[in-house]
């Protein structure tokens, strides 16, 4: 009986398993074998010197930074702004918030990159009614880039740290009041702290989602310097340097699981305290 159940519980993890090797070590395993081949297959470093070390990757490299550090303390400013005034607050208007921040979410991310081009180009909407002399420049600029990253972003990080904060009992709020504490007393030494691993989740998941991105870098940013994503692609389609477009996205994957460590090592460390 007990055997069955091991190989019925085997079976049923079987297919994920499966699946997770093809879709994901499998790629990984071809990029990074990839990254040190040349075009004759042979084993080179070439690949990363390039990467590293030439002047138009480096800008590429540190303007992906700069865009994602600037995108992602902004989305966590707004969000947990927000989310807080959703907890906190029972006016009318929050009500009427709560049921309509989440809405870009169900936007299709190309239909939003349109419409935010026509609205914000030199000749677009909002150029129609305020002059296009008085337009400031957002498509193929780093503002619109940055404002397209807080649209994808902040609607799964509100939600998320919404949930975070509506755990908070409010008992506990309200005893820090009874007591003579403050606001910002309340607010750093009880729901900060509280929701601090939520937070974390949050970051990790946009840090993410924005340095990897490709389609709003590629169709609203300027062509020079390039997020790494469309450079990857450029690099892969444009130049067909796969060995090239190979060592970027393995660095984009080292990146994304130096975050992905943190965050793990944080959760450990909390548990065990715990």
């Amino acid at each position: 009986m007990a055997k069955k159940q091991k190989l019925l519980g085997i079976a049923m993890v079987l297919p994920s398993f499966l699946s997770l090797i093809i879709l994901v070590v499998w790629p990984v395993f071809i990029s990074i074998k990839q990254s040190f081949q040349n075009e004759e297959n042979q084993f080179t470093w070439d690949n990363y010197k390039y990467v590293l070390t030439d002047p138009m990757m480096v800008n590429n490299f540190k303007y992906t930074m700069l865009v994602t550090l600037i995108s992602c303390v902004l989305v966590l400013i707004i969000s947990y702004a927000l989310a807080a005034y959703l907890r906190f607050s029972n006016s009318w208007f929050s009500k009427v918030i709560s049921r309509l921040y989440f809405i870009p979410m169900f936007i299709p991310g190309i239909i939003a990159i349109y419409g935010f081009i026509n609205m914000y180009r030199d000749n677009g909407w909002i150029a129609r009614f305020i002059g296009s002399e008085n337009m400031p420049s957002f498509v193929y600029d780093i503002k619109g880039l940055v404002l397209m990253n807080l649209w994808f972003n902040i609607p799964f990080t509100t939600m998320l740290l919404l949930s975070a904060l509506s755990a908070i009992p409010g008992s506990v709020i309200e005893s820090a009041r009874d007591v003579g504490a403050k606001k910002l007393t309340i607010f750093f030494k009880f729901i900060l702290p509280l929701s601090y691993n939520t937070l974390l989740v949050a970051l990790t998941f946009a840090f993410m989602g924005i340095v990897g991105s490709f389609t709003a870098p590629y169709l609203i940013d300027k062509n020079a310097p390039q997020m790494l994503g469309v450079s990857m692609q450029q690099h892969f389609s444009v130049y067909h340097e796969l060995g090239q477009s190979s060592s970027i996205a393995v660095i984009l994957f080292l990146m994304c699981a130096v975050v992905g460590f943190i965050y793990i090592k944080n959760m450990m460390k909390n548990e065990s305290h715990s």
